[in-house]
């Protein structure tokens, strides 16, 4: 069950522009990449449980990001939020985020889901797995590194390699194994494509409905939204559909976060980081990761519904500012081989 605190009805307030000095000490500006509706009672909790008003702005992280450097240091946000440690990397890269250090966040929430600096924390975390196709596939890839194997030439799918997922798993292998291995994957990758790259995860799995696909690679919430609700072209025909969580005999399945972090700038830092704790509460871990079928980060949080139905995994625990610092190089590999 959700808290008391996020079944409220009534919506955070969402706003057009954020003044660019906001004074009041009862505010908190978020400038959020996430785009989930059920996210108005997150806001809405933290209202009711603090007293403060939180105000947002909704946008790609990349254009958020332009917009905190423009703004510079009359910038209002308090808050950046991004759906991958990619894309907090950016953030942190640009110079728009500044430590915020806490030890209700540093004992609700694993180390490795934490910038070691404190510049970022994660709140949820999602899987990149394996899916196949029940019927096509009779030897069925464990691994990652199974996909460059030659024997399914013609049989898999992706995502473009520019794709902040893309780059971000390949950008684990290059910690994990080292760059000539990572490499030698993303080749082999290439080679069994079943198609050039197209669409996003969702017409991934699509695509092992329609017959075009043996072997995706999605993440997990992907499917998961195919079975609990209506998503055309793969609702109805998810148990066609088979999972796998790879590498649990070596390093564990690739993970990555939905994150925040504190602005550089922000004119209200004692409300960002009762924020940012409160994002690590049990009730807004709940909500957080339910909204989107994610997973929480924190252990007292039990999975519900169709993420649940997933069953438990190894994750693969490397600190995720390894995703950003290995991006580049990641952006290279695929480039050098020929990666559309």
């Amino acid at each position: 069950m959700l808290g008391s605190t996020l079944r409220l009805t009534v919506a955070a307030a969402i706003v057009a522009s954020i003044p660019a000095a906001a004074a009041a000490q009862g505010e908190v500006n978020i400038y959020s990449s996430r785009h989930y509706d059920n996210d108005e009672q997150l806001y809405s909790g933290f209202e009711e449980a603090t007293g403060i008003k939180v105000n947002r702005i909704e946008d790609s992280a990349d254009v958020l990001i332009e917009r905190m450097k423009s703004e510079g240091r009359n910038s209002p946000a308090d808050v950046f939020i991004a759906t991958d440690a990619g894309r907090l990397w950016r953030a942190e890269e640009a110079g728009l985020l500044q430590p915020a250090h806490s030890e209700l966040i540093a004992e609700r929430v694993p180390e490795h889901f934490r910038h070691p600096d404190g510049l970022w924390t994660g709140y949820s975390k999602r899987a990149r797995i394996i899916f196949y196709d029940k019927d096509g596939v009779e030897d069925v890839p464990e691994t990652y590194q199974d996909l460059a194997d030659p024997k399914y030439e013609g049989m898999v799918c992706t995502r473009s390699s520019s794709n902040i997922y893309m780059l971000s798993l390949l950008a684990s292998i290059i910690e994990n194994e080292g760059e000539d291995a990572a490499e030698e994957w993303a080749q082999g990758v290439w080679n069994n494509r079943a198609r050039d790259p197209q669409g996003g995860d969702t017409d991934q799995l699509r695509g092992i409905v329609s017959g075009e696909c043996d072997i995706v690679l999605a993440n997990h919430y992907y499917f998961v939204r195919g079975v609990a609700g209506d998503v055309s072209g793969l609702t109805g025909s998810t148990d066609e559909i088979g999972v796998v969580f790879p590498n649990q005999d070596t390093t564990g399945t690739h993970v990555n976060i939905s994150g925040a972090g504190m602005a550089v700038n922000a004119p209200h830092p004692d409300n960002a980081l009762a924020f940012l704790e409160y994002l690590a509460s049990a009730d807004a871990q709940e909500y957080f990761a339910a909204g989107n079928y994610e997973f929480p980060v924190s252990s007292d949080v039990e999975n519900a519904g169709p993420v649940a139905d997933l069953g438990t995994f190894k994750e693969d625990e490397m600190n995720l500012s390894k995703l950003g610092e290995n991006q580049a190089a990641a952006q290279a590999i695929y480039d050098r081989v020929g990666y559309k």
